[in-house]
């Protein structure tokens, strides 16, 4: 099949040309529509799965006895970034202060948000990529909690093919605040064990 007059129509609907990405996803999207075997779509949002390993170590912490939930200061610093919620440093279009306080109703909408925002940074970064749904989840959980995944070398590495190579950087992300810091190997484990499970 001339797949050439669908992609001349979804450009034209767009106003723009395509990602690798998005090329890879229509050509699957076309394959399944005519019941070709063709490579399973590449995962574009983080799992049910995914988001239980971020709450995991992410926690709602510092939940006051009314209920509300108010900001705490970087494990690693004891200051900057300050965090509220399930990991959130920012909201309402600016950094978490020291005092900000949000409901729990709030804590979850702002997870929700900036999952499909680090989703969606893990996308562009890793293109059109082999990835398996357990491989990007562990990616976003990384992400979400480094901001790193459009420079860290395990990126080059999955990028690369190297799906071995890449699940041993995990282990580099362990510091804050220049001090290796128990829970972030505990964290990195547990996501390169993730990332292994989809490879």
């Amino acid at each position: 099949m001339d797949r050439k007059p669908v992609f001349d129509a979804i450009r034209k609907l767009l106003g723009r040309g395509f990602m690798p990405r998005e090329v890879s996803m229509i050509d699957t999207a076309i394959d399944q529509g005519l019941g070709l075997p063709g490579s399973a779509a590449l995962p574009t949002r983080i799992s049910d799965q995914g988001i239980a390993l971020v709450k995991q170590f992410e926690g709602c912490a510092k939940r006051r006895r009314d209920g509300q939930i108010e900001a705490y200061p970087d494990p690693g610093t004891g200051g900057e970034p300050w965090t509220i919620g399930w990991g959130a440093t920012h909201m309402h279009g600016r950094r978490v202060r020291p005092g900000d306080i949000i409901s729990q109703a709030e804590a979850d909408a702002l997870l929700v948000e900036h999952l499909a925002s680090y989703s969606a940074q893990v996308c562009a970064a890793l293109g059109d990529a082999p990835t398996s749904q357990a491989q990007f989840d562990a990616l976003v959980c990384f992400h979400y909690n480094t901001g790193a995944i459009a420079r860290a070398t395990l990126t080059k590495r999955h990028c690369g093919g190297d799906c071995t190579g890449a699940a041993r950087e995990f282990a580099r992300w362990n510091r804050a605040g220049g001090r290796v810091m128990k829970g972030l190997a505990r964290r990195r484990e547990a996501e390169a064990a993730l990332y292994r499970s989809g490879s």
